[in-house]
């Protein structure tokens, strides 16, 4: 899956040099730079030291939505990320893995380490956005993990949720969009904002998996008892 996107130089070590594409985007309209990939230094516990170092930017780096729209404090990514999984540690679908699910919610993210968290607005194309974030990918497996079984399975739990055909990965974005408005709401209720509708009718409307679709219907009605509550004291002032 990876050549289809990397040129791998032929070599006899592990430590495999990758010919990478430029990682700038070619859309006119975006404003967006990246930072420097990294280059394997030889060594497994330097390298690795890198992959742990890089994570931190998930820490750091707030959600790209929610800067947009003024949210005082917003999330990180991995703030979003985090809920997410002990989301999917509350599930009660026996069919699903949940392992897997905790694991892949983790995960799902990780490019953004490197491309951060790039939204339609900004005018890049999917399909760039795409080879941008497999582009990220490819320098932590290879560069930063050594293709070892570590970075594959990091990997193909990335892949598994971007190709988005399995079970898992289903419910998994599902619980991405539910994670959305529930933050949307909380914004909305902790800071008075008014402008989040978007991300109720981008994320709620969307969700399949039936146990999160009734979280999410949980949800509005709190929203609708909440919105209803301001209303009232509004008007006795």
């Amino acid at each position: 899956m990876l050549n289809r996107f990397f040129r791998v130089l032929p070599t006899q070590t592990s430590h495999s040099r990758i010919r990478f594409f430029k990682m700038q985007s070619t859309s006119s309209t975006s404003k967006r730079t990246f930072p420097p990939r990294y280059t394997s230094q030889g060594s497994e516990a330097a390298d690795r030291l890198a992959f742990v170092h890089i994570l931190e930017r998930l820490k750091t780096q707030k959600r790209t939505g929610w800067v947009d729209h003024n949210v005082p404090g917003p999330e990180s990514i991995s703030d979003h990320m985090y809920r997410m999984a002990i989301l999917a540690m509350c599930t009660s679908d026996s069919h699903l893995d949940i392992s897997k699910c905790v694991m892949m919610c983790l995960v799902h993210d990780l490019a953004e380490a490197q491309v951060g968290d790039i939204t339609p607005r900004e005018g890049i194309p999917k399909a760039e956005k795409q080879r941008l974030e497999t582009e990220a990918m490819h320098n932590i497996v290879h560069e930063m993990l050594h293709d070892s079984p570590v970075a594959q399975r990091i990997y193909n739990l990335w892949q598994e949720y971007e190709v988005g055909q399995t079970p898992e990965a289903k419910f998994v974005k599902d619980l991405d969009r539910f994670e959305m408005a529930s933050q949307a709401f909380e914004y909305e209720k902790n800071h008075g904002m008014e402008a989040l509708q978007p991300f109720f009718e981008s994320s709620i409307p969307n969700i399949r998996h039936p146990e999160v679709q009734q979280w999410g219907q949980d949800l509005l009605a709190e929203r609708n008892e909440h919105q209803k509550s301001v209303a009232n004291d509004q008007g006795k002032l």
